[in-house]
């Protein structure tokens, strides 16, 4: 393995989820121009949990944005589920995020004036799933993360760890196969960040794919394949005990 490239597929193995190939990300400032990523190779086999750690600077941002369709390539290919995303319009880079994969944030992104249920619904209703299939899928996923008494309560009511929870119940929502997750427990204590991963270890060993963004040595331990990024590159690959 090169330090921009990392692999954990073999030949004659299952379509990977997720294949960069020599992915690179300018940003123009001015009159100067900033290389947040600089020829990145990646594949990504489904089932796999990934940490993607490095300084502050590395790319670990720009590559999380990059996979979940959020902003493009400057250069290099991008292929998520066997479709090339990396020249969509926005249009279908939207419809690719809606379609293909679930997100979980560090701030947990949550509308306070949503219910649970509701909350959890959203990519339903973009979707266009009717209320009755929503509300069942809703209680179904509350159930999942442990929050089936909770549907009827907004988030303000909610400790941090049970807004994470739905915030992966909402995630799970559309049925993505992939799961992109940016600092999950940064703002959660030491033992509710174990049970967030546990419930990702869960979802992982139920056939999800999951990518994590960390700077917590101890949470990168949960994930079997750990990528180090260094300036824009990756600069080594380990697997882990997961």
């Amino acid at each position: 393995m090169s330090a921009a490239t990392a692999t954990t597929a073999g030949a004659g193995g299952p379509q990977p989820v997720i294949r960069l190939e020599d992915v690179r990300k300018i940003y123009h400032m001015g009159t100067q121009q900033v290389a947040a990523l600089g020829g990145v190779s990646l594949t990504v086999p489904p089932g796999s949990f990934w940490a993607v750690m490095g300084p502050s600077g590395s790319g670990k941002s720009t590559l999380l944005n990059l996979l979940g369709c959020l902003d493009r390539p400057s250069s290099g290919r991008y292929w998520l589920d066997g479709h090339d995303v990396s020249e969509l319009d926005d249009d279908a880079l939207s419809e690719m995020r809606l379609s293909h994969l679930g997100f979980i944030f560090q701030s947990f992104n949550l509308i306070p004036q949503l219910t649970v249920q509701e909350n959890i619904e959203l990519p339903l209703y973009y979707l266009g799933w009717d209320a009755e299939r929503s509300a069942a899928r809703a209680a179904e996923l509350a159930g999942l993360v442990g929050l089936q008494e909770r549907l009827r309560h907004r988030p303000s009511e909610l400790s941090g760890g049970q807004q994470q929870r739905v915030a992966i119940a909402r995630a799970l929502a559309n049925n993505a196969e992939t799961i992109l997750a940016d600092e999950p427990t940064g703002n959660l204590d030491s033992a509710t960040g174990d049970q967030i991963m546990h419930l990702l270890c869960d979802l992982n060993r139920q056939g999800k794919t999951i990518i994590m963004v960390t700077h917590e040595p101890d949470i990168a331990e949960f994930a079997r394949h750990r990528l180090h990024l260094r300036d824009g590159l990756i600069e080594r690959f380990e697997e882990g005990r997961t």
